[in-house]
């Protein structure tokens, strides 16, 4: 495994060369520059962290990180029990505020891409998309996730307040109601 420049292991979907994530941020486009952003991948790579961390991925086997460590009962070894459950909330309610503030549709994009790593063929397959239309609704989703998370600058509020309303009259123009 490959060690970053500051001599760290990559871990989440860069330590996977096979994630859909790692795939869209090697990925070319037509211009040469890569079809996510790295703001879009580290969004994306937080948001799959805070998921994971939350357990909130199915599981169809016994689960034995519940039990307590060496049979000492409730008390158990750190990192057990109370510790385990708070972090565990936490990063549940991190994964709530980032889906809520993406919104429903592209929340379950998001869920599924950087999550549950659905390649995009798929994910366009099951969503009734177009081919290759999959690509441009990841990117929206990312640069969704990547403001909320504050990694991209939130445009929004500035291009609604600076735009105001437009008319074709005279500056002294007033709008009348039929009936003045």
């Amino acid at each position: 495994m490959s060690v970053d420049g500051a001599g760290r292991k990559p871990t989440g979907a860069a330590a996977r060369s096979d994630s859909p994530l790692t795939w869209l941020s090697r990925r070319k486009d037509k211009t040469g520059a890569a079809l996510i952003s790295v703001e879009q991948f580290r969004a994306g790579e937080r948001l799959a962290s805070d998921f994971h961390r939350a357990q909130m991925m199915p599981s169809t086997t016994m689960r034995w990180d519940g039990l307590s460590a060496g049979g000492r009962g409730a008390g158990g070894a750190p990192g057990f029990g109370v510790e385990l459950r708070d972090g565990v909330v936490a990063a549940r309610e991190r994964t709530a505020r980032a889906l809520t503030a993406v919104g429903p549709d592209l929340a379950r994009v998001l869920v599924d891409v950087c999550c549950h790593e659905t390649g995009l063929e798929l994910l366009e397959r099951r969503s009734g998309w177009p081919e290759r239309s999959g690509k441009v609704v990841v990117q929206y989703a990312l640069n969704a996730l990547a403001r909320h998370y504050g990694y991209l600058p939130d445009h929004g509020q500035a291009w609604a307040g600076a735009t105001g309303v437009r008319h074709w009259g005279t500056p002294d123009y007033r709008p009348r109601v039929d009936g003045e």
